[in-house]
Formats: structure tokens, C-alpha cells, sequence
């Protein structure tokens, strides 16, 4: 699905229900369509008038999701547009102009944006805005941009396509490819160093040290090398393939998450509670990655579709079947918003609805 179609859940408020320590939730206002019970109309008990859901009641639920949509879909347009043009304005062409390029050429070419939404709106949830979060924004999509030019190398997962469009070496050749990720690295930390305004600066320099341990070798290069050297080995155990995804995939998404956190002034608590639902929707984003590989073409999905079986690599599917991989996808969605619960839920709905999104995503 889109980012402009299917997220419904904007707005909504959510409960956890302890239940041997699993979450379980539901959204308040609902009652689906087969659960309507029928009274007599004698002497009608207010039971009877609660349980019964009306036409009218329907209409309004139908047109307060689609309300709900349209708001999720202008909060996700109105951040990517600010997100990109920030990250436009942070690597200007100049001289050498071919590493300039390149460095653009991966960092403009579009994408989701998912990781700065998540840094601007966990820093909104507690207190912060978008001005004090775009810096670090800004710097998880460098550092991401930088670990996808890395992967596609000859080296690693050797790929021709990304986003629909050539890899970065595949335009600027393998040698120049290497250094804008490294330039893109070193970049990140700079911009949060010296754009962050507004901010103390021990938060500054707390979220520069959070920043490199997630993707450093206890963090997503941990992740990428233990998946390098499990490709073809044949007992790899879910354990296994857990610390690969929470390592490679998890970590920086944290980060995010976390980063935002920090910088919108979040207690040691809050910052906890973010980082649980951060671990939640990361692994849950390779999971579901894992399924789209094998289940669309390369042409939905913007990049080269079923690699990971190409390669021999061990992934959910390949480990519990499509069914569980999607039923644990779920299990993860539901786990992940329950660290919301105590939050105010409206200004938690972007993180709710970024959640949904990354279950039901169709790329």
C-alpha cells in the first residue's frame, strides 16, 4: 500500500489488555459489522440500545476513517517535503563536483522517508517540533542512504537496482560509490553537530553517541556482517536470524525513534518506552521486507525482487512459512503500539499510523 492510501488508524485510541504479558488492542468506537446484535424493541434495556450499531452510526465511522486517512496522507506529505528539502539543501554541488553528485544522486532519489518521520514525530510526542528533531532527521536518512549504497556493491549484495533507478556504482563506478557513503557517514554527524539549534548541549552530544553505537559494530555493521557470513549455512535458528534483522535492520530505525526522543526532551522513561516500540516496528519492517521479496516483482517493489533466495540467505519465510512470518508481523504491529499506550494518544497518532504503515506496506 502507499503512503497516501489505507492508514485509517489516524487518530484512533488504543488500549493494552494485559494477557500473559502479551498486548492486545482495540480501537475505541468500533463494533464490526458481524458482531451487531438484534433486540426487541419492547422495553428496550440500556444494553440493548448501547450494543446496537446504527446506519448512522456506520456512515460516521466510515467518514471519520476516511478523515483520518486524508490526515495521516497531509502529515506524511507535508514532513517528506520538508524532510527533502533539507536534505536538497545539505549537500550542495562544489568541487569535487563528482562526489558531490553522487552523494545527491542517492540521497535525492526519492524513497519514504520513513526514518526522519519517525525522528520529527517521536520528538513532537514529547514535547519537541520539527526544528530541533530536522538536524538529526536529516542524518539517520544520510546514514541510511550511505548503508544502501554500501549493500548494493559487487562486494555485498551486489545489486543493479534501487529505488528504480541504477545503484550508485552502477553510475559513478564502485570507487566513487565507497566514498559517498563514507562522505555521507562523516556528513551525519557534522550536520546534528552544528545545525541542531535550541537544544542543551548534553542532549546534542547524547544523541551523537546514540547515533553511533546503533550503527556502529554493536549496531547495524554487526547485523550486516553476521548476515554475510550466515548466507548458505543451512541451521541458522530463528535466534539467529532475530540478532541479524534487530542489528542490520532495527538498529537505526531505534535510532530514529530514540534520536528524536532525546532531542524533544523526553524523561529516561519515555526515551525506554520509545525504544521498545522502535526495536518493535524495526524488526517488523524486515519481516515484512522478508515477505515482499518473494511474494512481488521487482518492478513493485523498486528494486530487485527474491535476491534473498538467490543468495541462499535465511529469512523468516524461509525459516517459518509466509502465514507465521505475517502472523508474527502482526504480533509485532500490536507489541509495538502497546509502548504507546501511556503517551497522549493524538499527538502519538503519526507514530501509530507509521507503525500500520510499515506492517501493510506493499513496497
Amino acid at each position: 500500500m502507499s503512503l497516501s492510501t489505507a492508514i485509517t488508524t489516524w487518530g484512533n485510541t488504543y488500549f493494552a489488555l494485559g494477557n500473559n504479558g502479551r498486548s492486545r488492542f482495540y480501537s475505541h468506537g468500533f463494533l464490526p459489522t458481524h458482531l451487531k446484535i438484534k433486540f426487541s424493541t419492547n422495553n428496550p434495556s440500556p444494553l440493548s440500545v448501547s450494543a446496537l450499531l446504527t446506519t448512522k452510526q456506520q456512515t460516521d465511522e466510515s467518514k471519520n476513517k476516511k478523515k483520518q486517512a486524508m490526515e495521516f496522507n497531509d502529515y506524511v506529505l507535508e514532513k517528506a517535503n520538508s524532510v527533502n528539502r533539507a536534505l536538497e539543501s545539505s549537500v550542495l554541488i562544489k568541487e569535487p563536483v563528482k562526489i558531490h553528485e553522487s552523494m545527491r544522486y542517492s540521497l535525492l532519489a526519492g524513497g519514504k522517508r520513513i526514518r526522519p518521520m519517525l525522528c520529527i514525530a517521536s520528538c513532537e510526542l514529547v514535547g519537541g517540533d520539527e526544528s530541533i528533531a530536522m538536524p538529526a532527521a536529516c542524518a539517520v536518512e544520510m546514514i541510511h542512504t550511505m548503508s544502501l549504497i554500501h549493500d548494493d556493491l559487487p562486494c555485498m549484495d551486489n545489486d543493479d537496482l534501487r529505488r528504480g533507478k541504477p545503484t550508485n556504482h552502477k553510475i559513478y563506478g564502485e570507487d566513487v560509490a565507497v566514498l559517498a557513503g563514507d562522505a555521507l557517514l562523516a556528513l551525519a554527524f557534522e550536520h546534528i553537530a552544528t545545525r541542531t539549534k535550541g537544544v542543551p548541549s548534553h542532549r546534542i552530544v547524547r544523541v551523537v553517541g546514540e547515533l553511533a553505537k546503533c550503527i556502529g559494530a554493536e549496531g547495524l555493521v554487526a547485523g550486516q556482517v553476521v548476515d554475510i557470513i550466515s548466507e548458505g549455512v543451512s541451521d541458522v535458528d530463528l535466534k539467529h536470524l532475530e540478532f541479524i534483522h534487530l542489528h542490520k535492520t532495527a538498529a537505526l530505525l531505534e535510532g530514529s525513534v530514540v534520536l528524536g526522543a532525546i532531542l524533544g526532551g523526553a524523561d529516561d522513561e519515555e526515551v525506554e518506552k520509545l525504544r521498545k516500540f522502535a526495536r518493535c516496528i524495526g524488526l517488523l519492517f524486515q519481516v515484512v521486507d522478508d515477505i515482499l521479496d518473494v511474494t512481488k516483482s521487482s518492478q513493485q517493489l523498486g528494486k530487485t525482487a527474491g535476491k534473498d533466495l538467490v543468495a541462499d540467505k535465511v529469512t523468516y519465510p524461509k525459516l517459518i512459512g509466509i502465514d507465521k512470518s505475517r502472523e508474527f508481523a502482526e504480533e509485532l504491529n500490536k507489541e509495538a503500539q502497546a509502548q504507546l499506550a501511556g503517551f497522549d494518544q493524538e499527538k502519538a497518532a503519526p507514530l501509530i499510523a507509521l507503525a500500520n504503515y510499515i506492517a501493510y506496506r506493499e513496497n
